[in-house]
Parts: C-alpha cells; sequence; structure tokens
C-alpha cells in the first residue's frame, strides 16, 4: 500500500456520484444494468493489466472491484464504465507501490507478463476498444520506470484514450495535472527506450524470422546481422528457471549467448514457433507432446534490426497461456 503521505496518491475510490461524460446515461438507467461489471470486464481486466504488467494482479484488482461494485449505490452511478476505470485505476495504484517493493527483491530481472495469441486475423471494432492501443511488452518494461501517477495518466490517456477529466477524477487531480503526468510520461519513456514503437509490422516479422533462422542453427554471424551492435538482452527466470541474472548488453554478446542457448532450447522435445506476443510478432518455444509453452521471446525492431529482446521463461508468467494447437 503505497503511503498516506506520498504526494502521487489518489484518496479512496470516488463516491458513486462521480459526473459521467456529455450522453451519459441518467442515474436511474444506470440502476437497471446490473450486469454493467460484466459488460465492461474484459475492458476493466486490459486497463489493470495494462497498468500492472501482471495478469495475475489484475485478475485480484478485478475481484476487488466487483466487490465494490456490488456495494455501490448503482442509483448514483451516472456513468458506470467511468465509475468502473476509477475504481480500478485507484486499486491499480495501490497495487503498484507494493508492486515496486516486491519487484526490487525479485531474483534477476522483473519482465511483464507476455499476452500470446496464435492468430493472425484482425480485431473487431468491439475486441480494440476493449483493449485500447496495442502496448508492446518493451513499451510495458519500460513503464515500470514511471511512478505510479504517471503510469496512470499515460495508460488511460495515450492506450485506452480516457479524457484528462475523468483522469483528473480518478487521480484526484486537476485537469491540466493529468495533463502534465502524461506529457511527463512520454518524455520518459522516450528518454528510457530506443524503441521507437512505429516499427512497420512486416520489417519487424521479417527481423524476428531471420533471428528465429540464424538461432535454429547456432548461425553467430547471422544472428550478429540481425541484432542491433547496442542490442540488450532481457531475461526473467524468477529464480525458477535459470536465466540471465542482468540484462546482456551488445551484438557479440547476445548472439553468444543465444547460440549457446540453442542447445537447450532446440532439443528433440521442444519446438519454437511464431506468435504474437502483445500484438507483434515473436517467438515461443514449447513441449512437442503437449504444447505447452515454456518460454516466450518478444522483441524491439528499429532500422531492420532486434534492439531490444524480452525473454520470459518463469512459469509462473506462462501458466496463463494456452498451449499451440498440434
Amino acid at each position: 500500500m503505497i503511503d498516506d503521505q506520498d504526494p502521487d496518491r489518489p484518496d479512496a475510490p470516488a463516491a458513486p456520484g462521480t459526473p459521467g461524460p456529455p450522453g451519459a446515461p441518467a442515474a436511474a438507467d444506470a440502476s437497471k444494468a446490473p450486469d454493467a461489471f460484466e459488460v465492461n470486464r474484459r475492458y476493466l481486466g486490459s486497463v489493470a493489466y495494462r497498468l500492472l504488467g501482471s495478469f495475475t494482479d489484475a485478475e485480484d484488482v478485478l475481484q476487488d472491484a466487483w466487490l465494490r461494485w456490488q456495494s455501490a449505490d448503482r442509483t448514483a452511478v451516472a456513468d458506470p464504465r467511468a465509475f468502473l476505470t476509477t475504481v480500478v485505476t485507484r486499486l491499480c495504484y495501490d497495487q503498484l507501490g507494493s508492486a515496486r517493493a516486491r519487484r526490487e527483491a525479485y531474483y534477476g530481472e522483473w519482465l511483464p507478463e507476455p499476452a500470446v495469441s496464435y492468430a493472425a486475423g484482425p480485431d473487431s471494432p468491439d475486441e480494440l476498444a476493449e483493449r485500447g492501443e496495442s502496448v508492446s511488452l518493451a513499451l510495458l518494461a519500460v513503464l515500470e520506470q514511471l511512478t505510479p501517477a504517471e503510469r496512470a495518466a499515460f495508460v488511460l490517456h495515450d492506450v485506452f484514450a480516457v479524457g484528462f477529466e475523468e483522469i483528473a477524477a480518478s487521480l484526484r487531480r486537476t485537469p491540466d495535472a493529468a495533463r502534465q503526468l502524461a506529457s511527463r510520461a512520454r518524455r520518459r519513456i522516450k528518454a528510457g527506450s530506443r524503441h521507437a514503437g512505429d516499427t512497420d509490422p512486416g520489417e519487424h516479422r521479417r527481423a524476428v524470422e531471420a533471428f528465429a533462422a540464424a538461432s535454429t542453427r547456432g548461425d553467430i554471424l547471422g544472428l550478429m546481422d540481425v541484432l542491433d551492435p547496442d542490442v540488450v538482452w532481457h531475461a526473467d527466470g524468477g529464480g525458477i528457471v535459470r536465466a540471465a541474472a542482468r540484462p546482456v548488453h551488445g551484438a557479440d554478446k547476445v548472439a553468444r549467448l543465444v547460440a549457446g542457448l540453442v542447445g537447450k532450447w532446440f532439443t528433440p522435445e521442444y519446438a519454437l514457433d511464431f506468435a504474437l506476443v502483445n500484438d507483434e510478432p515473436g517467438l515461443v518455444w514449447y513441449e512437442r507432446a503437449t504444447g505447452t509453452v515454456t518460454g516466450v521471446v518478444a522483441f524491439a525492431v528499429a532500422d531492420g534490426r532486434i534492439t531490444e529482446a524480452y525473454t520470459v521463461v518463469n512459469p509462473e508468467k506462462l501458466a496463463g497461456i494456452n498451449p499451440i494447437t498440434l
């Protein structure tokens, strides 16, 4: 829990009567929608995941938010979605304070839990609205550098297009202060990441394919061709699975590290395949017999070369990933 004296800490969730945006349903109408939480569950889960970088923590927040929704005076709620967003934001805010302490004591480097999908088809408009703008694993890792208030303002505004009036109500700030938080977050993200976030998907895919091909051959020179000279390799084994405890810097070191892992990755019991990792081309390796995913790699790509690689092998962070269909 964040200390009460923390100047960035919002107060308890807003009163149920917090005004909604123009066109919001009347309070009497809101009382007829007891399933509003379920209607917005996927959206709220997406908000919580992007604020926390953990599906496990996000689910805990949703459970708490559901309890608060059950006890709320819904006749006084003008806009259930806005009310629930405020509740989830503030619960996440408190989670971020305790999560930071836990992550500082974490064995090795802490990385966000990856979101893995295998379908390449376009999302429906409803799915896009529920998920907000795509947030790569690389960006989620950089968000760890922000204060809770900066992260909340950035995620709500830049990812989910929530207005600053609503963000200000969630954070107990003025709209100008909320706008400044988001602006400061963007500057810190730009300073803390070499990944511009606007890489062409085809270029990203080609870099990942080249990496996979060179890796399976144990081809150090081929890896050097696709790795940026200043590439950084991040790994998260959580102290459960062996992984580099600190980031590895430089194309030569990363190429040799990957080549050395080939013997472990590509035994007859395991296979490597492509997947979308947080909506970007990435790699998964899995048990051939069951399809169970045992590792995920996400990449940041710029100018056709890999600038960052994020490898998650902590089984606790992979447990929720659906097996590959064999």
